[in-house]
């Protein structure tokens, strides 16, 4: 079983590039869908306000860790996606 460290309070996502969160520059962010019954895409931008490197679709209720660069910012077409800095402990 994993264990994770929690880095960082968790909160929802920004709804655009502008408003995308680095999280205290992590390199690792656990990203969440609280929504049961929508899924939203997430996006991953090189900085705040920055360009798109790429996104996904992130399922009802499901929740992904995203490996990511210090500056890179992300974000969510809604505030049902959250975000907290996380790291691994052995």
């Amino acid at each position: 079983m994993a264990r994770l460290l929690i880095k960082g309070a968790e909160e929802a996502l920004g709804a655009n590039t502008g408003a995308a969160k680095i999280f205290s520059n992590a390199r690792l962010v656990r990203v969440v869908n609280t929504n049961t019954s929508n899924a939203y895409l997430v996006t991953l931008v090189a900085s705040v306000g920055g360009a798109v490197i790429g996104s996904f679709t992130l399922a009802p209720s499901e929740s992904v860790e995203l490996v990511k660069d210090p500056l890179n910012g992300i974000f969510a077409a809604n505030a049902a996606v959250k975000g907290a800095a996380v790291g691994y402990s052995n």
